[in-house]
């Protein structure tokens, strides 16, 4: 008889629920999060599992490539199609959540998600490092802003090269307000030269990868967003065709369909939210920034008058989606035109 198994993943201690192929509950525990534990648990049943699901989430990765590494069939389930599966419950516990977890593996109720490759993932956390420290160094500046303008000193517009310059100019003959900004600039200067380090990095592991590079070559997509577009898709071929990459991103919009009611709303904003910004801020940077014409540019700029400059942005994000994904299955650069056929030669 077949079995399959659901684990509702902590910190600590996760639960474990093992159901047969008629739903009825065969094992339960607690065992501890870790990957060894696990295996050692699911080999100590006395028979074959299946398949076994774990909701997706950081830790969740790790202990998912220790399963499957020991030749477990895991999957990732989707967290959205999770929380709605399980909402019906009316009492919430790690043991029901681990209960039924289980029953969709076994009903197959469930969306799958890509385990990201190792060397993702090391990327993936050198992008979010490299984000948390430009976000505490802007919360720096804009805090000593806020400190200064309450006793009417007002820093205005100023490059971030020049910017501890003029607080020093504005502080200068206030004892407290000297100490105070030495103090914060000091942590200022700190987080910039850590966020550099970061920086550079990203651009060192761009400049040495040949994918990144050729994305490149599409109008507004730099390092940041092509290093952050490879990370997320990680492999090409989990999707059949190139125009499900807008899908992929949460780029393309709700659908609600009952009866004669029919409504069609925002974006879904699923999948990685990391890869959603950086294609927005690509797509607003192509039609605000970006000089130099391309028929990518005309086709942002038509859309823009037919539906507005927001939609546009969000078509533009989902249509660059698309073409790094075919760029990247095909092996080819952007053309900035058509093609010109050739002359026969007669």
């Amino acid at each position: 008889m077949e079995h399959y198994a659901g684990i509702d993943v902590s910190l600590e201690l996760s639960s474990v629920c093992v159901v047969d192929a008629q739903g009825r509950i065969v094992r339960e525990a607690k065992v501890a999060s870790e990957p060894e534990v696990l295996v050692a648990f699911f080999a100590s049943l006395g028979f074959a599992v299946k398949r076994i699901g774990l909701e997706a989430g950081p830790l969740s990765q790790w202990l998912h490539a220790g399963l499957k590494r020991a030749g477990f069939d895991t999957l990732l389930l989707e967290t959205r199609h999770v929380r709605a599966a399980l909402s019906a419950m009316m009492v919430k516990t790690d043991r029901k959540d681990a209960r039924g977890l289980a029953q969709l593996i076994r009903m197959g109720w469930f969306r799958p998600v890509h385990a990201k490759s190792m060397g993702s993932q090391e990327v993936r956390a050198l992008l979010v490092a490299r984000k948390q420290l430009l976000g505490r160094l802007i919360d720096v500046e804009l805090s000593i802003r806020g400190i200064l303008r309450g006793f009417g000193l007002k820093v205005g517009v100023v490059t971030r090269k020049g910017f501890e310059g003029r607080i020093r100019e504005l502080v200068s003959g206030h004892i407290t307000l000297e100490r105070i900004a030495r103090a914060m600039l000091s942590a200022r200067a700190t987080l910039k030269v850590e966020y550099e380090k970061l920086h550079k990095t990203v651009l060192t592991i761009v400049r040495e990868d040949a994918v990144c590079r050729r994305l490149m070559t599409v109008p507004s997509v730099g390092p940041l967003v092509a290093i952050t577009y490879k990370t997320a898709m990680d492999d090409p071929n989990r999707i059949a065709k190139s125009k499900a990459a807008g899908a992929l991103f949460g780029l393309t919009p709700k659908k609600y369909q009952s009866g004669e009611k029919d409504v069609t709303g925002g974006i879904t904003r699923t999948g990685d939210e990391m890869a959603r910004t950086a294609l927005y801020e690509a797509a607003n940077v192509l039609l605000a920034r970006i000089t130099r014409f391309s028929k990518l540019k005309r086709w942002g700029m038509d859309v823009a008058k037919r539906r507005g400059s927001k939609r546009a942005k969000v078509a533009l994000a989902r249509k660059i989606a698309v073409i790094l994904h075919r760029m990247w299955v095909d092996g080819t650069t952007y053309r900035w035109t058509n093609a010109q056929p050739i002359a026969v030669q007669v």
